[in-house]
């Protein structure tokens, strides 16, 4: 895979909370076809990888590159807008909210409108049309005028990452998007979520999960974390034929 490939990528970024290394000096890209999984026992570091990946936090040393430029402490909302987005759980933020308001206010940010209400807000037909085409891909026309609150916790995951593909990223990061979600139904969520990334143009995904059954499903490439530090970054079959990392990864407890 060339240079060219390259969409986001981390150079020794490290982040301390006081005299606690969070992180410590980890690399890693994510390129163009690729799906990442990021996996690792609980405090290896994965949430605050991704916290600084997506500008949430500053890394303390380090660089982090999407597009070719620096993005470190760059605001998770420009962020989104130069084309890395995260879910975000707008369902939690604002319960109210129909399935319809939750995606307007992603396709408001992407088409980087001022609105005073959503009276207005629906009058504009770029926002409807992100809203029905989103909404589509991911199966959720038919509740467009129910509650995001009232969705059963399947869909309300669905609906957190829908209201992130309505920003057009080109790079998707999720956050154990099927946490909560019944066994049953967690490979549907998976499923729903990768033809609409598909059908939306999503170019790369990295996900940090637990769920190992998950990871070795979707991932093309797996990243290891432990005390805040990289252990391994290797391709899916190589990962899972690996049992050292593996005993790390799950036999600690994965978060």
């Amino acid at each position: 895979m060339s240079t060219n490939d390259v969409l986001l990528q981390a150079q020794q970024i490290s982040r301390h909370y006081g005299d606690f290394i969070a992180l410590h000096n980890v690399d890693l890209s994510v390129s163009r076809g690729e799906f990442v999984s990021v996996v690792g026992p609980n405090g290896a570091g994965k949430t605050t990888l991704v916290n600084v990946l997506t500008g949430l936090h500053q890394p303390t040393t380090g660089n982090v590159h999407f597009n070719g430029s620096n993005i470190a402490g760059v605001g998770a909302v420009d962020l989104a807008t130069r084309g890395l987005a995260r879910a975000f759980q707008l369902t939690s933020i604002f319960p109210e909210l129909t399935v319809r308001e939750t995606i307007a206010v992603s396709a408001c940010s992407y088409l980087n409108m001022r609105w005073n209400g959503f009276g207005s807000l629906f009058g504009s037909r770029k926002v409807n049309d992100i809203v029905v085409r989103t909404a589509d891909a991911f199966g959720l026309a038919p509740w467009l005028d129910t509650k995001g609150s009232s969705l059963p916790h399947g869909r309300r995951k669905l609906l957190d990452v829908a209201s992130a593909f309505a920003l057009h990223p080109k790079v998707m990061l999720l956050d154990e998007p099927t946490a909560g979600v019944s066994t049953a139904d967690k490979h549907g969520v998976m499923e729903t979520l990768l033809r609409a990334a598909k059908h939306m143009g999503i170019e790369a995904i990295m996900l940090v999960e637990h769920d190992m059954d998950l990871v070795s499903r979707y991932s093309t490439r797996i990243i290891a974390m432990q005390a805040g530090k990289k252990i391994a970054d290797l391709p899916r079959d190589e990962f899972f034929a690996n049992e050292e990392i593996i005993s790390i990864v799950v036999g600690k407890g994965a978060h």
